[in-house]
């Protein structure tokens, strides 16, 4: 395909005044924690909030006026829904949007806000796409494709613009994967501009489609599973996509969902910004993968910060259980008054803060004249976990932790 550095500076000169630039921010958290200069282009920001406004701009500005009138059709995990559906919106067009069934409620509620009609369709993006196939040459549509698509790749691009200008002696670049979209637009730029510079794309271990193309040296599709970062969790990649992801990006990692899910409590905690699971896949990757990497300038892309609230709720009680910031002691005690009492004051004095009780004296495998009681306490981290356990079991308490 014939793709230059002209195609992204078109692009950029048509997203003027309706893709903001986001900002490019320097964390010391993640600098301090990889022995890197870290920092965080905030595509989270964008309108829409992720950066796949860019392409279905950039694609819906260049069709015909034939092509806008039969309305156009996209399928997409959450993010090129809402990006197509603004998109059309400010053009006057009506868009129909494919979903998976068990998108994010927020994310579909966001896309019809855009004034689209949802469809939602089968388990995952792929099965959302042959839907969208099949409705639209039922209906002639006109297809706005997440990924494998020229222009919508020339959308994504203009990131890579922003990064440059804002700083110019950036060592590495490193980009979630899903489709191949996001990257493959950055990276063509980055290597016109400045080959020197180092694309490096992540990808869930639950879903590496593109990093097992690029393995096999072809495209394939990958049966993976569920993740938690569902924006790119796309079973096949673009035959586009691949082509430019195959010249121009220099390596694809992978990270796990635990890892994910850290990036995102870190990023919630310490760095106050809010990302989904494919934006925070980078700073996964920059925390476990890139440890070859030290004192280089290194900008790591969230992508988009549009989390369910209720994944964002799950994410931060592992995160807290796993860090010793929360635990549930199940114990045994005589079912007589003031035992509970005793054991609540005991708890009281180590200084940990009682969120919640369950007390039964019908608990299998208790025996008759006692009660099982768990306490689900909030502590300061795992040191303090232990000290309570010992106590208690000074005083003769039968103490689990689960």
């Amino acid at each position: 395909m014939d793709f230059s550095l002209k195609d992204v500076k078109k692009a950029q000169e048509t997203l003027k005044g309706v893709a903001i630039r986001t900002e490019l921010a320097y964390t010391n958290t993640l600098s301090e924690m990889t022995g890197n200069r870290v920092y965080l282009k905030l595509e989270n920001q964008q309108r829409t909030g992720s950066f796949k406004l860019r392409g279905a701009y950039n694609k819906i500005a260049n069709l015909k006026s034939d092509e806008r009138k039969r309305g156009i059709i996209a399928s997409s995990a959450g993010n090129h829904a809402q990006g197509t559906a603004l998109a059309g919106s400010l053009f006057g067009i009506q868009s129909t949007i494919v979903m998976p069934q068990n998108a994010p409620l927020s994310k579909v509620k966001a896309t019809t806000s855009y004034g689209a009609k949802v469809v939602l369709h089968g388990e995952v993006y792929d099965d959302a796409y042959q839907e969208a196939c099949r409705l639209q040459k039922e209906q002639d549509f006109t297809f706005i494709h997440p990924f494998n698509d020229p222009k919508v790749v020339a959308g994504q691009g203009t990131i890579a613009l922003e990064i440059l200008e804002d700083l110019p002696d950036v060592e590495a670049v490193v980009v979630p994967i899903g489709g191949g979209g996001l990257i493959s637009g950055i990276a063509a730029a980055v290597k016109y501009l400045k080959p020197s510079v180092k694309v490096i794309g992540v990808q869930t271990k639950n879903m590496p489609s593109m990093a097992e193309s690029v393995a096999q040296k072809k495209v394939i599709t990958c049966n993976g599973i569920p993740s938690v970062a569902d924006g790119i969790a796309v079973r096949t990649p673009g035959e586009l996509t691949f082509d430019l992801v195959q010249r121009y990006v220099d390596d694809i990692v992978t990270v796990d969902e635990e890892e994910i899910a850290s990036a995102i409590l870190l990023l919630m905690e310490r760095i106050k910004t809010i990302s989904e699971g494919a934006g925070a896949v980078s700073v996964a990757a920059v925390l476990n993968r890139l440890h070859s990497y030290k004192n280089s300038k290194i900008v790591a892309l969230i992508s988009g910060g549009n989390i369910d609230v209720n994944m964002m709720s799950r994410i931060i009680n592992q995160g807290l259980a796993k860090t010793g910031r929360k635990v549930v002691f199940d114990i045994v005690i005589p079912d007589k008054p003031g035992f509970l009492c005793q054991l609540l004051k005991l708890t009281a004095e180590t200084g940990a803060n009682v969120l919640n009780i369950s007390h039964n004296r019908e608990a299998r495998g208790v025996a008759l004249g006692y009660a099982n009681v768990q306490l689900e306490l909030e502590t300061a981290d795992q040191e303090q976990i232990n000290t309570i356990k010992k106590v208690m079991e000074l005083h003769r308490y039968c103490v689990n932790i689960i």
